[in-house]
């Protein structure tokens, strides 16, 4: 009987010990934190979270997408608004560009633009987009020469876009302060 009461504090003593021995203390608040010693029920509270190796692949979250956070950047808006008379091709705002279509202002015209614009950061400076713009010059439907256009034409895009980003920002920063 002694032998039961032994290997019965034992059980106690090493249950306890486990249970103690994983929780962590927060560093920040010095709070223990207790963790899931079962490691399926710790990996399924991960992948409810949003954690694990690639992250919430499997749900769509619907009060976050490119679309949202893409409003909030102001050359990606002041971009649309300047070029919103070219026909858009392509907007990927996770890969930072927009690709517009071939333009020509008349119908009949010869000459036909496309722009491209990349994204090379956030911040409201020249140097942080790049303008790609190319001339098509058909003399008929089947004889085309394609050719990219100078920098000056791509600089005076760019700044218009500039400006007007400039404008936005004015305009958002008013209304902040209100």
């Amino acid at each position: 009987m002694i032998n039961i009461n032994k290997s019965k504090i034992l059980l106690i003593f090493l249950s306890i010990f486990y249970t103690f021995s994983c929780a962590k203390v927060d560093p920040v608040t010095g709070e223990k934190i207790l963790i899931e010693p079962n490691p399926e029920k710790r990996a399924r509270a991960e992948a409810d979270r949003g954690g694990g190796i690639f992250g919430d692949i499997n749900r769509v979250k619907s009060s976050s997408t490119n679309f949202e956070f893409a409003t909030s950047n102001v050359l990606w808006r002041a971009t649309l608004k300047s070029l919103d008379f070219l026909p858009l091709v392509n907007a990927d705002y996770s890969g930072g560009i927009i690709i517009y279509d071939w333009y020509s202002d008349k119908y009949d015209s010869k000459e036909q633009i496309k722009i491209t614009v990349k994204f090379l950061n956030n911040e409201l400076k020249a140097d942080s987009i790049q303008i790609t713009a190319h001339k098509k010059v058909c003399e008929t439907a089947e004889k085309c020469i394609t050719k990219k256009m100078d920098n000056q034409f791509s600089n005076d895009i760019k700044d218009t876009i500039i400006t007007s980003a400039r404008s936005l920002k004015i305009e958002e920063s008013k209304k902040e302060k209100k």
